[in-house]
């Protein structure tokens, strides 16, 4: 089954800056060969659940290994079975709606 997900990774006794930290997340998306779209505040993904969600644990396993002692991660996930749709679909939906 695909699913659309925003991932928002939280590292916590990791200081202010968490950029090398979801840059490392970042990463293990792009070799998971997941599709995504980086934004402020979290991002999106979408492929096979299974490996959604296995990037997910992932994700915590390389920041506990690079000595986050605590993260928090929150996720909304979507699926559908009555169309195929991917990010950039859903965008698009909005922003022809937004041209009328």
């Amino acid at each position: 089954m695909n699913v659309i997900m925003d991932l928002t990774v939280s590292p916590l006794g990791a200081g202010v800056s968490v950029s090398k930290y979801i840059a490392a997340c970042h990463e293990l998306i792009e070799e998971a060969g997941l599709s995504s779209n980086l934004h402020a505040y979290g991002t999106n993904i979408e492929g096979e659940w299974d490996t959604v969600f296995a990037v997910v644990k992932k994700c915590h396993e390389k920041l506990h290994a690079m000595g986050v002692p605590r993260i928090t991660s929150s996720i909304k996930a979507g699926t559908r079975i009555d169309k195929s749709q991917t990010i950039k679909d859903k965008i698009d939906s909005v922003a022809a709606k937004l041209d009328v």
